[in-house]
């Protein structure tokens, strides 16, 4: 648990800061609210996922360490997918350096 603490402690704040920035200013209460939006959803659909997960597995560890081999994959998929070079998005004419 600490571990995972650590982590969304280190991963949460500088990724809600270069969202909010994005942001063009009139519409940071959108962002902002856009933001909390979507963190509660994941976080329902997890505990959600999580409340299944235990009911189906029962007692079985063999099912229970499935899941977490299904879930450690997809997110190291995720991170391989996130973590590749993308090219420069083209200047729109206007827009300040």
């Amino acid at each position: 648990m600490a571990m995972c603490g650590l982590g969304f402690g280190f991963f949460q704040a500088p990724n809600n800061r270069s969202m909010l920035s994005a942001a063009p200013l009139a519409r940071s209460g959108a962002a902002g609210g856009m933001l909390a939006t979507a963190r509660l959803t994941g976080q329902t659909i997890g505990a959600i996922l999580a409340a299944i997960s235990f009911r189906l597995a029962g007692h079985s560890e063999t099912a229970a360490l499935g899941m977490a081999a299904i879930a450690a994959i997809a997110s190291g998929a995720r991170l391989y997918h996130s973590s590749g070079a993308h090219p420069p998005k083209p200047a729109i004419v206007g827009d300040a350096p």
